[in-house]
């Protein structure tokens, strides 16, 4: 049996090799792994409320395969992804993956379950996920043990992209910013309030476009109305979900997540403000889980 693995492509054997997804709102990562191998490629996220099962497996056909096709001989493959809390999303999204990776045996599990292995490993923890959205769970080392429902962007999200990013335009929509960030904003964005509402109310992926003003906080941290939303943000985030959990004030809380990864100063600030033990910070889940999984 051969074992070649050096470019992920030519290769005809698949033991011992896996595939692991990581996949938010906004983008997706991939990593392929095995023999003392690894590759990581991006791709757009998957959201179930977003893509059929068509849309799924083209995205894997053409973002994914094209990039690593060596990917379709994985033994194994680890996918987890927002909104696999439903079933329904489940079976959508394991029969796509299953129609491109035919031989390969599959798991679907949520973001969530990503975020507790990723900064928890087989430790007990409370696990936080800061990005596009936002959720945060009690880790008992070996599965979910609570969770704060999730109920999306419009209703909650608190401390996520979407929420800051639609904090953002409304400072701009009510003209709250002062002279000096209405300048800035209108200069970066070139964007009215007509357009605004049009890709808020009427245009899909709302949420994408909510949390790309996100980064108008990041590029202009210092002054106190970014840094007042920054910390109104989060803090809804501590007091909406995290003082729900006894466990917080017993255990590290740890963060995952580009919004959390950002802003880590003003987590830990709050981390003491609360009286929690800030535990790891990281940007993507990705490493974490190579790990856990390898």
């Amino acid at each position: 049996m051969i074992i070649s693995f050096l470019h992920f492509g030519n290769y005809l054997t698949m033991a011992g090799v896996k595939l692991i997804a990581e996949s938010g709102a906004t983008k997706a990562e991939w990593c392929l792994v095995g023999h003392g191998k690894k590759k990581t490629v991006i791709t757009q996220g998957i959201s179930p409320y977003f893509f059929n099962e068509e849309k799924i497996t083209d995205l894997l056909q053409k973002e994914l395969l094209t990039r690593v096709p060596g990917a379709v001989h994985a033994e194994e493959i680890y996918y987890y992804g927002t909104g696999m809390r439903n079933p329904e999303n489940v079976r959508m999204l394991k029969q796509s993956l299953q129609k491109v990776f035919k031989k390969s045996v599959i798991g679907v599990n949520d973001d969530m379950l990503a975020a507790a292995r990723a900064l928890n490993g087989s430790d007990k923890g409370i696990a936080c996920n800061l990005g596009t959205g936002s959720f945060c769970c009690y880790y008992n080392g070996k599965k979910i043990a609570k969770q704060t429902p999730g109920i999306g962007y419009i209703l909650g999200d608190e401390g996520s992209g979407a929420y800051l990013g639609k904090k953002v335009i409304q400072y701009y929509l009510y003209n709250t910013f002062d002279e000096e960030l209405m300048y800035k904003f209108t200069a970066k964005y070139k964007t009215s309030p007509v357009e605004v509402l049009e890709n808020v109310y009427r245009k899909p992926l709302a949420n994408r476009y909510l949390a790309s003003f996100s980064l108008f906080l990041s590029e202009n941290r210092g002054h106190y109305m970014i840094e007042n939303i920054i910390e109104d943000g989060l803090n809804d985030f501590f007091f909406f979900h995290l003082c729900k959990y006894g466990e917080a004030w017993k255990l590290p809380v740890s963060f995952v997540g580009s919004i959390a990864f950002g802003f880590k100063d003003v987590l830990k600030d709050l981390c003491s403000t609360y009286q929690f033990e800030l535990g790891k910070v990281l940007k993507s889940p990705m490493s974490g889980l190579v790990e856990y999984h390898t």
